[in-house]
């Protein structure tokens, strides 16, 4: 499957899950709710990744990402108000310490959900 197949199928998945729940819940239910999702399209997902930072060939300390779908995109769950430049900063340092070069930014609190897509 293509990347660009494989976000069209996570977006896909995150506009069911906001369907079926509605904006208004706090981040896990989504993220609990886009896993199920994504594993009954028959994706393997990752939950709460750890990426470990090292410094001086020691572990600094982990950075956890949301979901990593397929082993090719990491997908970061947010349910505020809009999505700014520090979300993003967030996504692009998991995309720097991991071995994943695209990321989806996922905002469930709006009426419908804004979709970023990060890359390097």
């Amino acid at each position: 499957m293509s990347q660009s197949d494989l976000t069209y199928e996570i977006i896909g998945a995150a506009m069911e899950v906001h369907r079926e729940l509605g904006s208004g819940f706090r981040e896990s239910p989504y993220e609990n709710a886009l896993r199920n999702e994504l594993r009954i399209r028959g994706h393997h997902v990752e939950q709460q990744k750890p990426w470990p930072i090292l410094y001086k060939e020691a572990v600094a300390c982990d950075c956890i990402t949301d979901l990593v779908v397929n082993g090719a995109v990491v997908v970061e769950i947010k349910a505020i108000d809009s999505l700014g430049a520090s979300e993003e900063a967030q996504i692009l340092d998991y995309l720097k310490i991991s071995e994943v070069r695209l990321g989806l930014l996922l905002n469930f609190k709006p009426a419908s959900p804004k979709v970023r897509r990060l890359a390097l």
